[in-house]
């Protein structure tokens, strides 16, 4: 039967930012409502537990230490990984401490409902949680059977690892991360205790270290007074100590210094961490594209860091990306190497704010206009097409407006994906039910790729395809019925000029 369900909120905040993560690192990252054709897997004995809704719970609560893969049959990188994985799980089976490798298939309608919880958004998805499930963990660790063993080995064991010698330092540090290390007097005693927890916390991000002995540290300082937290980073002024030991304190010193004041993205994988932790950060983006080999390189680099500067603790993070690196992020975007150099900023509300064929002195004053709110947004969209006379109309981000909401009309909307197996399987059906509407002049059947459009802040598109249903008098439904011609024209016909209850999404596009 069909169905319909309104919608008037914002897409969350997390969501917005999973395309432009997968896309600036070209990460695969397909929503789980939509892939190809599931394959078939050999059924054999295993050291990875499968778990499903019916014995995900009783599985979990059984575990101090456990770690769950969300995967898709269809997904490449859940194939890449699965042989790997069933290694590691050999591997730590016989591990002294125990430490359980579990899979879930997210593809399965029964489990949709764990992937919802646990906030998968794409495939392979690993989280670990611990202490009967109380605690959750996301995996950020490798994917080759020795680099997963390695890493859980470490996280299972204790949070902060104790400094005794100059050798037990250099086991713990390079110079590609950043690590906190707590020098005190005494491994007891409440600032210890907070140090500990927040280590346990937040394990999975940084590595943690406690000594007695500061002189042993690099810059090492016999003088430093105790306690005290030390942190260690790969870019600007190297290390920052902090004397707060609560633990929000402490959770935001670590949060906020671990982050360069630049991030800098091009194919050195050592700063893909401090890409995705870019994007992590709850507010709003600046990511300035050019050739990192040309002449003015250095210049924009001075003027950029100088406005980062500036604009340190207000609500926005820089980034500066190479050419070579960032096919991705200009495909997701929507933008040409040819108007490089350029400035975009995303806001967390999803507008974009563009300024073309940049030069270095322009950097401050653009930031500036953009800050004071004096710069127009900047919307993704294929061209407007100058025939489309087929019965399934195409949509795109400049005409959308238009068409949706201006012409008075009954408009369903699919957005959909090119690469997705389910929109090509329902393409023919909505050709069906355009054809058997035609006669009716009220009546709108439309596509949009959102993949090549950026999609107005109203609309909450997950996953592909996804349909919605929009009526002459302004009531937005999304369509969740039967993907067949009968229900869907059933809907539409039920649904056309039902009465708006609420038009605030017209006002939010």
């Amino acid at each position: 039967m069909a169905s319909a369900r309104r919608i008037s909120r914002r897409p969350p905040k997390a969501w917005l930012w999973v395309g432009l993560v997968a896309a600036v690192l070209l990460i695969c990252s397909f929503p789980a409502s939509c892939g190809a054709e599931e394959t078939a897997a050999d059924e054999e004995t295993s050291f990875v537990l499968t778990l499903d809704s019916s014995n995900f719970s009783e599985t979990v609560e059984k575990h101090k230490f456990i770690v769950v893969e969300f995967y898709a049959p269809w997904c490449g990188h859940c194939k890449k990984l699965a042989p790997e994985y069933e290694k590691a799980a050999a591997i730590l089976n016989t591990h002294d401490y125990p430490i359980a490798l579990a899979k879930v298939d997210a593809n399965e309608e029964s489990n949709k409902g764990l992937a919802s919880k646990y906030e998968v958004k794409g495939f392979p998805t690993l989280i670990i949680l611990r202490n009967e499930g109380k605690t959750i963990q996301e995996y950020k660790g490798p994917r080759d059977a020795e680099g997963i063993v390695a890493y859980l080995k470490k996280q299972a064991g204790p949070p902060s690892s104790e400094l005794k010698s100059s050798d037990d330092v250099g086991n713990l540090f390079n110079d590609k991360k950043v690590y906190i290390v707590g020098v005190f007097s005494e491994f007891s005693g409440e600032e210890f205790e907070t140090y500990i927890t927040v280590a346990d916390k937040l394990r999975s991000d940084y590595d943690f270290g406690h000594t007695l002995d500061a002189k042993i540290l690099p810059r090492g300082d016999s003088t430093v007074a105790k306690p005290i937290i030390r942190l260690f980073k790969p870019f600007d002024e190297r290390f920052i100590d902090f004397k707060d030991f609560h633990a929000d304190a402490i959770e935001q010193f670590i949060e906020e210094s671990s982050l360069p004041l630049v991030t800098l993205f091009n194919k050195d994988p050592d700063n893909h961490p401090f890409v995705i932790k870019f994007f992590n950060k709850d507010n709003s983006k600046a990511l300035l594209f050019l050739n990192f080999s040309s002449e003015q390189f250095e210049a924009f680099k001075s003027a950029y860091t100088g406005v980062a500067g500036d604009y340190k603790g207000k609500n926005i993070s820089f980034l500066m990306g190479d050419l070579d690196a960032s096919q991705g992020a200009f495909q997701y975007f929507g933008l040409r190497e040819d108007q490089a150099p350029l400035i975009i900023v995303q806001d967390n509300d999803g507008k974009k704010y563009l300024k073309e064929h940049l030069e270095p002195l322009q950097v401050a004053s653009w930031i500036k206009d953009y800050m004071e709110g004096n710069v127009k947004p900047f919307k993704k969209s294929e061209p407007i097409p100058e025939v489309n006379n087929k019965p399934v109309k195409v949509v795109v981000a400049d005409s959308l407006q238009d068409v949706v909401f201006n012409s008075g009309k009954n408009v369903l909307l699919e957005f959909y994906a090119p690469w997705c197996g389910h929109c090509q399987k329902l393409a023919p059906i909505l050709e069906e039910v355009a054809v058997s509407l035609q006669s009716d002049s009220d009546v709108i059947i439309a596509k949009m790729d959102a993949t090549a459009n950026d999609i107005p802040s109203g609309f909450e598109v997950q996953g592909y395809p996804t349909l919605y249903f929009r009526s002459s008098s302004g009531n937005l439904l999304t369509y969740e019925g039967d993907r067949t011609k009968d229900d869907i024209v059933s809907f539409i016909q039920k649904n056309k000029g039902a009465p708006a209850q609420d038009d605030s999404t017209k006002d939010e596009l």
